[in-house]
């Protein structure tokens, strides 16, 4: 009995860890729904494909299939219900705290999101060479579409979106790393920082009523 409690100790230390860990809480200076609407537009980009032209129809080869992750997939992460002991020593060392269940969740929302941006589908459909600035333009994109759909939940969903884009800052921090910018770090992140508040900006601005009927498809172009 005693060995599998000392057990269950160290895995709840190290969930606890994860879920705190101050270099992924404090990533972002900034929160994503108060510095966006502040942001002015970033200037455009040409992120246009070079290939040959777009071919929308390799969107619809696939079968339309469900939207719910089937049980066996990796993508598929449950919430653990403990009962007894367990879930009494996990309560105790926070594990259940409104915090450390809104990162784990967070997580979650964001390796589907990478998993969409990852997907080859998008890049064949529209000719996309899979550099680092397209790959980004599309998270930036794929990011603002569930930031935009938490915000409709109120300051539950605008906190919950707040973990997600502090899990995405730490995740392009990674990318620019393994791209081979190890050397102004910090200016790097600091330009990413400035074109995802300016697109977010741009693509908030275009689904108002005063916009163009093609604003949107011009931002997303840009």
């Amino acid at each position: 009995m005693l060995p599998r409690l000392a057990r269950l100790v160290t895995q709840s230390s190290k969930l606890r860890s994860f879920t705190t860990n101050g270099s992924m809480l404090n990533l972002s200076r900034y929160g994503y729904a108060t510095v966006a609407p502040e942001t002015v537009d970033a200037p455009p980009q040409k992120y246009f494909p070079s290939k040959s032209p777009i071919n929308l129809d390799k969107m619809f080869w696939s079968k339309p299939c469900s939207l719910a992750l089937p049980k066996d997939s990796p993508l598929r992460i449950d919430e653990p219900d403990y009962v007894g002991i367990r879930r009494f020593i996990l309560k105790m060392m926070m594990f259940y705290s409104k915090q450390s269940m809104s990162i784990r969740g967070a997580n979650v929302i964001y390796k589907r999101i990478i998993a969409q941006v990852d997907k080859p589908a998008i890049y064949d459909a529209f000719n996309l060479e899979k550099t680092f600035k397209i790959t980004f333009s599309l998270l930036v994109l794929h990011m603002w579409l569930v930031l935009r759909r938490l915000k409709e939940d109120g300051q539950e969903g605008v906190d919950l979106g707040q973990y997600v884009y502090e899990i995405y800052n730490h995740d392009v921090e990674l990318r620019v790393s393994k791209a081979g910018v190890n050397l102004l770090l910090a200016k790097w992140m600091k330009e990413l920082e400035r074109i995802f508040y300016g697109n977010v900006v741009a693509y908030d601005a275009a689904l108002l009523p005063e916009a163009k009927p093609n604003e949107l498809q011009i931002k997303l172009w840009r």
